[in-house]
């Protein structure tokens, strides 16, 4: 039996993997990439997109607030 490796930080995972990873849906991330928005960075690598692991933890703990006032 083979062990499933574990993602590291610097790991590049496709949309699916990353709207998993960040419990939304692949069409909100392709969304926001479309429009520029302010969602995670990503890398193109020829017509494939992929994020880094540790981008996407970094702008999730971005989108920490303590209040809605915030924003």
């Amino acid at each position: 039996d083979m062990i499933p490796l574990l993602p590291t930080p610097g790991s590049l995972l496709n949309t699916e993997q990353a709207a998993a990873f960040l419990n939304l849906s692949p069409t909100t991330l392709t969304t926001w990439r479309v429009r520029r928005s302010d969602g995670p960075p990503f890398v193109r690598i020829g017509r494939a997109v992929r994020y880094r692991l540790n981008d996407l933890q970094l702008w999730l703990d971005g989108q920490t607030h303590r209040s809605t006032a915030e924003y």
